[in-house]
């Protein structure tokens, strides 16, 4: 118990804003060709002031159905290679870096479509594999991931989630439950419909959200920086490659969304606030009487 004349422990202060750089690339089937563009938008990405970079589904080794039909036909010693590269220029540029990519399993086992997350001194920290994947990357071309990952720069915690996995609220609630402050959703999207249920999520669960989408798909939608209340805080024009944005838990637009709405649907979600209001009532549990 605390006396009177106890020193109390002041409250952390919020950890000041974090900038964070959101790619949209165009995606080929040749990995040297990928690495080269994922390495330029690294160093623009760090110029730029940003301590994370974020990349889209697959950008490193190619997307199945779209850049790649078959695994056979990638030059998995290019992708091995472009990953140590990666890493590398990481280290160099004191730089996080989400990257989309094929993470290969022991034949005869189907690859894991993967987010690698490197930390700023070239480390592989861990790896998002994609848990829910469509009916096809599950029969032809993918094996699916089975824990969601999170990790923590400068004070905010990050989430990981990729693509078709959108459609999956659970997988949304789980991370709020993991208290991340920021989901970095890599995607190739094929609907516009896309963004509105990413911009619901981030409102649903007041979290940030980053999208980061290919150049291929911006006639349906560009990468954009969702806040916490489901506003979009900076989108991309069709033509750019990368997007600069900031998380900041000082804004005053986000004070009600991350002070007092999260932690009331916590304890909403938890359901002690209503199992311990309800009543024994015959007029309530008779359902068929006026």
């Amino acid at each position: 118990m605390t006396s009177p004349h106890s020193p109390v422990s002041p409250t952390p202060p919020a950890p000041p804003p974090l900038r964070i750089a959101i790619a949209q690339m165009e995606i080929s089937a040749d990995a040297r060709r990928n690495g080269l563009t994922v390495r330029r938008l690294m160093r623009e990405a760090a110029a730029a002031g940003a301590r994370l970079v974020q990349f889209p589904e697959g950008c490193l080794s190619g997307c199945a159905k779209e850049q790649i039909a078959d695994w056979g036909q990638v030059d998995w010693a290019a992708v091995d290679e472009e990953h140590h590269l990666i890493a590398a220029l990481a280290a160099e540029l004191r730089l996080w870096v989400v990257l989309g990519s094929t993470h290969r399993l022991t034949p005869p086992h189907r690859p894991h479509n993967s987010l690698y997350v490197i930390a700023d001194d070239g480390r592989l920290v861990g790896r998002y594999d994609k848990r829910y994947c469509s009916h096809t990357e599950l029969t032809s071309y993918y094996t699916p991931g089975t824990a969601p990952t999170t990790f923590t720069v400068d004070g905010f915690t990050f989430g990981c989630a990729i693509c078709v996995e959108i459609n999956f609220p659970p997988l949304f609630e789980e991370y709020g439950r993991l208290g991340v402050d920021c989901l970095l959703l890599s995607a190739y999207p094929v609907d516009s419909i896309f963004e509105v249920k990413a911009r619901a999520h981030a409102a649903t669960h007041n979290y940030w959200l980053a999208m980061a989408t290919p150049a291929q798909t911006t006639h349906l939608l560009t990468c954009e920086l969702i806040g916490p209340n489901g506003t979009v805080l900076v989108r991309a024009d069709a033509t750019a490659e990368l997007l600069i944005g900031e998380l900041d838990r000082h804004s005053p637009d986000f004070a009600t969304a991350l002070h007092t709405v999260r932690p009331w649907r916590a304890s909403a979600r938890e359901g002690e606030i209503y199992r311990s209001r309800r009543v024994a009532d015959p007029r309530s549990v008779e359902l068929t009487a006026f």
